[in-house]
This record gives C-alpha cells, structure tokens and sequence, in this order.
C-alpha cells in the first residue's frame, strides 16, 4: 500500500472532519492501528484544526471579565429602580451587552476559522477524486485508441487475405516462385501475375530489409530484355500491386537506389523465377 498517496487522498480529512461514511471511517481507523503513518496524519490534522480555531479568538480584558461576574452574582437579587441607565456594580446593561457581544464574536470566529479549515480539507478531497476521475478518463481513451488502432490493423491483414484468397482462386493468375541465387539461397518472392488483366503482385515472402538508400525493384523479363515491373514499397505489407506487364518469361528482383533504375544492376540480383503457363 502506498502510504503517501492513501494521505493525500483526502480520507483522513474527512473522518477528522466527520463527513466520512461508516466504511471510509471504519478503513481509516483500521489503517491507522496498521500504520504509524497515518495515526500520525490523524493527529497533526487534529492539531492544525485546534490551532486555526483559537489563532483569531478575542479575548476581553481581565477588568472586564472582573465586572461581569460581580454584576452577574447580583443580577437576580437587587431590583432596578431608575431612569438613568441600569448599572450593577458602576457596570452598564450595554457593557455587559458588549462583553456578550464581544464573545459572541470570539466563538463566531473560531467557527469562521473551523469552516475555513473544512472547506479547504473539502476541496483537497474532490481535486483528488477529480485527478483519480481525470486519470480513469484518461485510461478509458488511450484504451479506446488502441482498440480502434488494432482494428484498423485487423482490417488491413483481411484485405490482404481476401486479396490472397482470391489471387490463389483465380484460374487467369500464375503464381511465379523466385527464389535465390546462389550465396543467396534462403530468399524468396512470389509474383502473382494475371495472364488475362496482365496485373502483376508482389509477395515477399523472404527478402532481407534494404538499407535506407536503397530500393527492390522488379523486373520482367519480355523478349529476352529486362522492363522495369515498379518498386516494392517499404510500406508494402504482405501482397504488393506493381505495374502490370503484357507479356513475360520470367521476374526478377534487383537491389537498386532508391527511386529505382531504368536498367538493373544485375550485381544486386536477390532472386529470379520463369513463367510456367
């Protein structure tokens, strides 16, 4: 349990402050026989109320408070006759109406301070619901973005498997094996070529990742010269279109610039494969 933030969530604020419920001031004085931590976060806020309090309390002078008591004493036993102010003891009504008034203040006052103190404990207690809100709000949307980004994925993968699905069902589509040439033997592609549409798609099944300044491109082999059959994109996952190709005896693919050759480097050369019609 992490202590520090169990304090500054605001619990013990309000069992201190008496607007916990029967659970939350049950869990806090639980916690706070289990961890020194927290009965000492008890008593300090405890304290801190004590003093905000009694910062402000007036008190009268001790002359004063002499008088009250004497008039106080003789309030009851000596009627009043007179039409001047009253007086008990040389001390007017409207002195000890101050002195009243003056107490009245003082406890007003501490009361003032008191409900001060608790709104301050209150608001501490909704920011830190609020962040705890704010966070889960926050959880609830990177979690809503992921799903949305994995769907997004999904879909992708199913376009290029109904792609596949379809490449392989059509009987116009000739599916061409390249594989490696020697020193190179564990790459591989495949060229789905359309002998009716004459589209041509590119799968890479086993092709190492080009360097940054460099490119596969692939070639058709058409009367015995190599045409340029388009680049394979280094964001092509899985089947890739390319150019379409009238006619062809064979594909390859090279290793160019990136941005492609007119010509192929045929030192680069990665893997090679005949038409079988």
């Amino acid at each position: 349990m992490n202590i520090d933030n169990y304090i500054s969530s605001g619990a013990i604020e309000s069992y201190v402050l008496g607007i916990a419920d029967a659970q939350e001031a049950a869990e806090v004085q639980q916690l706070s026989m289990e961890y020194p931590e927290i009965k000492q976060a008890i008593t300090d806020f405890e304290a801190m109320l004590e003093v905000a309090a009694f910062a402000n309390a007036i008190t009268p002078a001790t002359s004063v408070k002499e008088r009250v008591m004497v008039a106080l004493q003789d309030e009851f036993t000596k009627p009043i006759v007179t039409t001047e102010p009253a007086k008990i003891n040389g001390l007017p009504f409207s002195e000890i109406d101050n002195v009243k008034r003056i107490n009245s203040l003082k406890y007003l006052a501490a009361a003032s301070v008191i409900l001060l103190v608790a709104s301050a404990a209150l608001n501490i207690i909704f920011y830190s619901k609020y962040t705890k809100a704010n966070e889960q709000v926050v959880a609830l949307l990177n979690d809503k973005n992921t799903l949305t980004a994995d769907n997004k994925n999904m879909q992708v993968k199913y376009l290029d498997v109904t792609t596949n699905l379809q490449l392989l069902s059509d009987t116009n589509v000739i599916k061409v094996s390249m594989k490696g040439i020697a020193g190179k033997e564990s790459n591989l592609a495949t060229v789905y070529w359309n002998n009716k549409t004459k589209d041509v798609y590119l799968l890479a099944n086993k092709l190492p990742e080009a360097p940054s300044d460099k490119q596969y491109q692939l070639w058709a082999l058409v009367d015995g010269k190599p045409v340029d059959a388009g680049m394979l994109s280094m964001d092509c996952n899985g089947v890739c279109k390319l150019k379409s190709v009238l006619n062809a005896q064979a594909f390859a693919i090279t290793l160019e610039k990136k941005g492609g050759s007119p010509t192929p480097d045929l030192t680069q050369l990665q893997v090679i494969g005949n038409v079988k019609v």
